[in-house]
């Protein structure tokens, strides 16, 4: 059984959606929680870019290409989705990581990316 961790954002307080359009999250709940099987720990909130999208399909995770047979329409830049922590922080790296909603990013991604990383990119 798959049991979710307490849906805690990074600032302590109560998790806020991240998006029901497309829908997201692990759990496809429109929201950044997680569990101890998520494994790519899809944590932070975050506001897609046109040059995020090209770094992760160049990193080979395509996320602008639908999939219909997934349910998964493609992002494009403005849309909202919860990132792998390590993706984030990678984009980081790379200088184009995206903005981030502190609210609706689960304190789980602080085992990955430290607060004043995800502070940086913060719009809310």
């Amino acid at each position: 059984m798959v049991t979710p961790l307490p849906a805690i954002n990074v600032l302590g307080t109560a998790l806020k959606p991240c998006s029901q359009d497309p829908k997201t999250g692990f759990f496809r709940d429109g929201s950044c929680n997680t569990c101890r099987e998520d494994r790519g720990s899809h944590t932070v909130c975050a506001v897609m870019t046109a040059e995020f999208l090209a770094l992760s399909k160049y990193l080979g995770n395509d996320l602008s290409t639908p999939v219909p047979e997934y349910g998964f329409p493609g992002l494009k830049p403005g849309d909202q989705w919860c990132l792998c922590a390590s993706r984030f922080l990678q984009a980081h790296a790379e200088d184009c990581a995206p903005k981030v909603h502190l609210a609706a990013t689960h304190q789980q991604a602080l085992e990955i990316v430290p607060l004043e990383v995800l502070e940086a990119y913060a719009c809310d």
